[in-house]
């Protein structure tokens, strides 16, 4: 028996770790990062074929979706990224996982907060918080990878993040896909069914953190 359980414990760290992505840091120590004014050519982002992919956790499974850039940039001097900035549209969030008349609809409203009043600020409350956006502070070289490091503002506080991401630029063309990032949603203020700010609030928690993988395509 005891070898069983020791072999389970064993898979089970196995996974975990398996499993473990880009965080933020553990105790929201992230200050905004001093970001320079950007020089270089600019590249404006192709919102049509740009993308935020958002997974978030619960006990029983989990929701996955987009949301869409309002608008954005890139700046680029000597074939390397020197600054640039993201607007994305809270609005346009939306659940890919479910089916419409499936709670589909009611997902979404729920996640931007447009339902009844008292609901509008359990997660991004986009009549108040219409936009967020992503400033590039540096890029940095880590071996085969690029580190993009920067300022991310959501509902209105803004903490510093870094994550890895696929560059490729070219003349005409920018594009920066990341790997998936997970968030610590408390951060930013999105507290509901958080088991860490509701102590008391048994198995119908949310895990504190949203995976995003973001995809920009910007041309000059």
């Amino acid at each position: 028996m005891k070898k069983i359980i020791l072999s389970l414990a064993l898979i089970c760290c196995a996974f975990i770790f398996s499993c473990k992505k880009e965080k933020t840091d553990i105790d929201g120590n992230q200050d905004p990062l001093e970001v320079s004014n950007s020089i270089g050519d600019k590249f404006t982002a192709n919102t049509a074929e740009s993308v935020v992919n958002w997974t978030g956790f619960k006990l029983t499974g989990k929701h996955h979706g987009t949301i869409h850039l309002k608008e954005g940039f890139i700046n680029i001097k000597d074939s390397l990224i020197t600054g640039g900035q993201f607007f994305i549209d809270m609005s346009t969030i939306t659940v890919t996982d479910l089916k419409t008349g499936d709670g589909k609809e009611d997902l979404e409203n729920h996640l931007k907060g447009t339902g009844e009043n008292e609901k509008k600020d359990h997660f991004f409350n986009v009549k108040k918080y219409p936009t967020s956006d992503f400033k590039i502070s540096k890029v940095e070289k880590n071996g085969d990878k690029d580190i993009i490091f920067g300022n991310l503002s959501i509902k209105g506080i803004t903490k510093a993040v870094n994550f890895p991401a696929t560059i490729k630029i070219s003349d005409n063309e920018v594009s920066i896909n990341s790997e998936p990032l997970r968030l610590n949603r408390t951060f930013w203020n999105i507290n509901y069914a958080s088991k860490s700010i509701f102590a008391d609030i048994g198995d119908k928690f949310i895990s504190d953190e949203i995976e995003v993988q973001v995809y920009i395509k910007a041309k000059k």
